[in-house]
């Protein structure tokens, strides 16, 4: 189709076009050899030099923070990325993924298989027709769009990053840099079907955004945007094993085992679990899973002006359930929790082994962890394990590693 094309834009032009022959006398190049890989001239040549080091030469990957009208989304109004901005993101970006990766998969592991552009976006993309934000966005398995990077913290000796501004840089960047980069690895390399056979009948592709935390979760999805289809539910569960926080964890696992109950089994395998992401201070009597309370959520019934139960929603969760209800409810505390294990214990067991939400979260983190040890050589967990830890030490990182450079 592309000969045939080429060929009529050709004809229309009133192109002539005649092939080579062994007779062809080649001449020197006509482009300038002398020439550098970076424009010296260039107000930006010492970042332009240093991405040139860093992510063109070893990896041959690209860093477009220049604002690229072409290579954007013409359904939103996006504006450019900071400069300095644009910078310390590409130092997080080689510290706390390319080199993550190379420890574990080896020196040639982000040379085959690492994503050949990053272009950056400053401003967020919401689109008007949903009400929904998209964090960023892959094209062909090449190249990765990153949007919002002028929401970054921007990092000085006086303003160090805190634990809150890692989790924002984690929701704004690098969940949907492994959330890509896994979409790159399995077309690669295939992932199970019995995977998407999990929560087969639950998926919504047009309306997963109405969803709110805890259909989410009781249904046996990570994320709203996970439901919405079985192979972005494969890279949500990858993405959120390694990049989302405790909280994030926590309140998934509670959710998960709220509604329906859990399996014979799946509470000692959740302690596992929990185990296996490294939740920190899990004992902790402040810690939002050790201090909580549940509450049976009524809607109101508009042909008998009765409230009828519908489920179970926890405290940290009723302004979401309210907000995304359309008609009115009303909420009744059933019982208040000191200590997650508490309520682990309070939890019934399904008799019918009907339950779906934290055993199908359950088995997709399994098999999702084989697949990346079978296929790839990579542990999940270690993996998060290896983000978490140099994301305590990204201050001294970049005090004694980035230098961020002015416009010349």
């Amino acid at each position: 189709m592309k000969k045939i094309l080429y060929f009529f834009l050709a004809a229309s032009m009133g192109i002539t076009m005649t092939s080579c022959s062994n007779d062809d006398d080649f001449t020197s190049t006509i482009f300038d050899t002398n020439a550098g890989a970076v424009d010296t001239t260039s107000a930006t040549a010492p970042f332009d030099q240093w991405l040139y080091d860093n992510f063109v030469v070893p990896y041959n990957t690209e860093i477009q923070y220049k604002f690229n009208l072409p290579a954007s989304s013409l359904d939103y109004q996006l504006t450019p990325a900071d400069y300095k901005k644009s910078q310390l993101l590409s130092h997080f970006i080689k510290y706390l993924f390319y080199d993550v990766y190379n420890k574990y998969g080896g020196d040639d592991f982000m040379k085959k298989y690492g994503p050949r552009m990053f272009h950056y976006i400053g401003s967020a993309a919401y689109a008007p027709s949903t009400g929904t934000e998209t964090l960023g966005y892959a094209s062909a398995g090449v190249k990765i769009t990153l949007i919002n990077v002028n929401n970054m913290k921007y990092w000085t000796p006086e303003t160090p990053y805190t634990d809150a501004d890692m989790d924002q840089l984690n929701k704004d960047q690098f969940h949907v840099m492994h959330h890509e980069f896994s979409h790159i690895l399995h077309q690669t390399k295939s992932y199970p079907v019995a995977f998407g056979q999990i929560t087969s009948g639950t998926y919504q592709p047009r309306d997963w955004q109405k969803r709110d935390s805890i259909e989410t979760h009781m249904l046996g999805y990570l994320t709203h945007y996970g439901s919405s289809a079985t192979y972005e539910d494969f890279v949500e569960t990858l993405s959120c094993t390694i990049t989302d926080t405790d909280y994030r964890w926590m309140t998934t696992i509670i959710e998960a085992c709220l509604n329906g109950g859990v399996k014979y089994g799946d509470k000692e395998a959740v302690y596992e679990l929990i185990d296996s992401l490294g939740i920190r201070n899990f004992d902790d009597p402040n810690k939002v899973w050790n201090k909580f309370s549940i509450y049976r959520e009524s809607a109101l019934n508009e042909q008998t002006k009765a409230y009828d139960s519908t489920r179970l929603v926890p405290s940290f969760h009723l302004d979401e359930a309210r907000a995304k209800s359309e008609v009115s409810l009303k909420f009744e505390k059933v019982k208040e929790f000191t200590s997650f294990k508490d309520y682990m214990n309070w939890v019934q067991i399904d008799k019918e082994d009907k339950a779906a939400g934290i055993n199908a979260i359950l088995k997709k983190i399994s098999i999702a962890q084989k697949w990346h040890k079978e296929k790839w050589g990579l542990d999940l967990f270690q993996l998060r394990k290896e983000v978490r830890e140099r994301q305590d030490k990204v201050n001294d990182f970049v005090k004694n590693n980035v230098t961020i450079y002015d416009l010349k």
